[in-house]
């Protein structure tokens, strides 16, 4: 694969995802350097072999960008657009830059915009996590079985459309999708925001501090995400606001009509409920 040739990868922001990126890519004999806000993550990254070389120091990144072969912004939506503007002279020409970032619509072509005709910004967003952060976190194995989303826009050429799916098998995810930005926007408010607003609503509805003493897998499997990572989640929450509004809509109606079946002692109704969300589900056992 293309990617193989890439002998210097950027990484932008060492958290748990920009770790878990590296460690990927070095594994697969990549030359990896990063640059982070923290010296002690940088220090990190270093001792433990998540990364070649590093710098938190805005001088030696500007060397680094200047260096690199490709760059991955591993940071919130906000701060990815803004480092753009702020470096894009730096950044090599012709060179192709993707993300993680859980939002598109609002930053993708902003940074196109940006970059202009500089290098191409072809967006992705991994569909993994976990609920702790940091790159002491970091573990390329929570990409296993786990999807990958590759979102284009007209901007965008089939040779940097195939780099990046390329960069989601070689990381090892298990299946690679392509959407529009704004398809991805409705989507990740439903799959991903709002079972987060569920998993807080969950937490924070009934004040028990005895509550881990008596529940079983089905509560801690459905909040297993309410431990988050407030600052992330509320700009995400935010940045994609009308579709996610949209879709705890969508919730609240349904779970008021469960309600309302429950009260009514509709058996059948209910039901048949069940067997919906049963089949549904079922789906997620497929391998294909």
């Amino acid at each position: 694969m293309e990617w193989i040739n890439k002998q210097n990868v950027l990484i932008v922001g060492l958290g748990l995802m920009g770790g878990s990126y590296a460690r990927a890519l070095k594994r697969i004999g990549c030359h990896v350097s990063a640059i982070d806000r923290s010296e002690d993550t940088i220090r990190f990254a270093i001792e433990n072999d998540v990364i070649d070389e590093g710098t938190c120091k805005n001088d030696d990144a500007k060397d680094f960008i200047k260096k690199a072969d490709c760059i991955i912004l591993a940071l919130y939506p906000n701060a990815a657009v803004e480092w753009i503007k702020n470096n894009k002279e730096y950044i090599k020409d012709g060179i192709r830059i993707t993300d993680v970032t859980g939002v598109k619509s609002c930053i993708v072509y902003a940074i196109q915009d940006a970059l202009g005709d500089k290098a191409e910004f072809i967006a992705a967003h991994p569909m993994a996590g976990k609920e702790t952060s940091g790159v002491e976190c970091s573990d390329d194995r929570i990409f296993r079985d786990a999807n990958y989303i590759v979102v284009p826009t007209d901007k965008n050429t089939e040779e940097a459309i195939l780099w990046c799916e390329n960069l989601g098998q070689i990381l090892g995810f298990n299946k690679v999708s392509i959407l529009s930005p704004e398809e991805h926007d409705e989507m990740i408010a439903y799959v991903s925001q709002l079972t987060h607003c569920i998993a807080v609503s969950l937490m924070t509805c009934k004040d028990n501090e005895h509550l881990k003493d008596y529940t079983g897998d089905s509560f801690r499997d459905l909040t297993r995400i309410a431990r988050i990572n407030e600052n992330m989640w509320t700009e995400l929450f935010h940045m994609n606001k009308e579709p996610l509004l949209k879709e705890m809509d969508l919730f609240i109606n349904e779970i008021t009509n469960l309600r309302n079946l429950i009260a009514d002692d509709d058996s059948e109704a209910i039901k048949d409920k069940m067997r919906l969300s049963t089949a549904r589900r079922s789906k997620f056992n497929s391998k294909k």
